[in-house]
């Protein structure tokens, strides 16, 4: 079977009919869910939330609805207008760009709290263009991602490689761009459930606490990490919420400032009710 960065360029292959064929796959939502809660896990984001996260191939907003359900602010990027068309219908709570990724990005220093990635980085091994050169591609991304990152943030990418020597060329350049970390690799032992995850360093934090690169997940915490995701995945489909989003005061005032900046109209003003529950009314 081939793999589909070798069909064709990300932004044709991913077109309006393969792009609603993504989205409304049941099978392809859980295992993009599963990946994203790892991929979050893997953050290591302390308890004092929320946070602004970077979500690299955001696609149709699966991944972000993830974020949402932690109570995070989110932005997403992605090469393909037909799955961001999609997840502007869906009215995901991101913000959404339209972007090549292997052209860099334009944030601020310190932007973003963290970064996570689903089943993307291997795109940018391919040379679908004659004027794309992967090695070029993959420092001008990893460059503008380590300024985009707040110090002691971590980047997390969940990737299929193609083979060792994909993996040594991007392990390599992220390196020369200033990351630290390494790979974590979930069920080594098992060709069906293995996954790759690169989880990059973006210099140490504030505290000065020492990063470590997490363990991987053998066959033993399988069956507890896969019952807890396809849990939350099965009380998403009937409307029940499995956690409580970290929606209090906090968030609130930090998501009206969000949405004074973007310049949109009618916010509420702040108040010494914000966030306050209210009584039911009769």
């Amino acid at each position: 079977m081939s793999r589909p960065e070798h069909i064709a360029p990300p932004e044709f292959f991913y077109g309006d009919t393969e792009a609603k064929k993504y989205t409304s796959n049941s099978r392809i939502a859980a295992i993009q869910a599963e990946m994203t809660l790892r991929a979050v896990e893997l953050l290591n984001l302390p308890d004092d939330g929320p946070y602004y996260l970077l979500d690299i191939g955001c696609g149709s907003g699966l991944s972000g609805e993830i974020l949402d359900e932690d109570g995070h602010l989110w932005a997403g990027m992605d090469i393909a207008p037909a799955m961001l068309d999609i997840a502007v219908e869906k009215d995901v709570e991101g913000d959404l760009l339209l972007q090549d990724i292997g052209q860099g990005m334009g944030f601020r220093p310190g932007t973003f709290d963290g970064a996570i990635s689903v089943s993307v980085l291997q795109w940018l091994c391919n040379a679908d263009k004659a004027e794309n050169k992967p090695r070029y591609r993959l420092h001008r991304f990893f460059s503008t991602l380590f300024m985009s990152l707040q110090r002691g943030a971590r980047a997390v990418f969940q990737f299929y490689p193609e083979n060792d020597g994909q993996v040594e060329m991007i392990m390599g350049i992220a390196m020369k761009c200033g990351f630290t970390g390494g790979l974590v690799v979930d069920y080594p032992n098992s060709k069906k459930a293995r996954k790759f995850y690169l989880c990059l360093f973006a210099g140490q934090s504030a505290q000065g606490a020492k990063q470590e690169l997490p363990k991987g997940l053998d066959g033993e915490e399988r069956a507890a990490g896969v019952s807890y995701t396809e849990t939350r995945i099965h009380n998403k489909a009937n409307g029940k919420k499995s956690r409580r989003p970290v929606k209090d005061t906090g968030y609130i005032l930090k998501k009206k400032e969000l949405a004074r900046k973007r310049g949109k109209e009618g916010v509420p003003l702040d108040s010494r009710y914000t966030g306050r529950k209210r009584k039911p009314r009769f």
